[in-house]
């Protein structure tokens, strides 16, 4: 019972307050990734579009498009989820800078 209150003062004692250029570096990390993201699904859906499926099966044609429509989504998944995280720094950062020119305490 000891050990699992000590453990839980040390974690609270290493969070780091979140600074502007915090912020700025993630989203601009974030940002980066997005786009990597993007190129990855134009690049992925190009490459399926270039090469059409082969059979006369419907089954096979059917599994075919289930299975690349559902890798170009997850990829713009990851687009829109690091560009949306991007988005939330970015203003998280403005934020703090107007707070810290205002002489408000700046802590989140």
């Amino acid at each position: 019972m000891a050990e699992s209150l000590k453990t839980s003062t040390s974690t609270e004692g290493n969070k780091k307050q979140a600074t502007p250029l915090r912020c700025f570096t993630g989203a601009a990390v974030s940002g980066t990734f997005s786009v990597l993201c993007y190129r990855m699904m134009i690049a992925i859906a190009t490459s399926f579009a270039a090469k059409p499926i082969v059979s006369e099966k419907a089954v096979v044609l059917n599994i075919s498009a289930a299975v690349r429509t559902l890798v170009v989504g997850i990829v713009a998944l990851g687009a829109g989820v690091f560009g949306i995280a991007a988005l939330g720094l970015l203003l998280l950062g403005i934020q703090l800078l107007i707070k810290k020119v205002a002489g408000q305490d700046a802590t989140v």
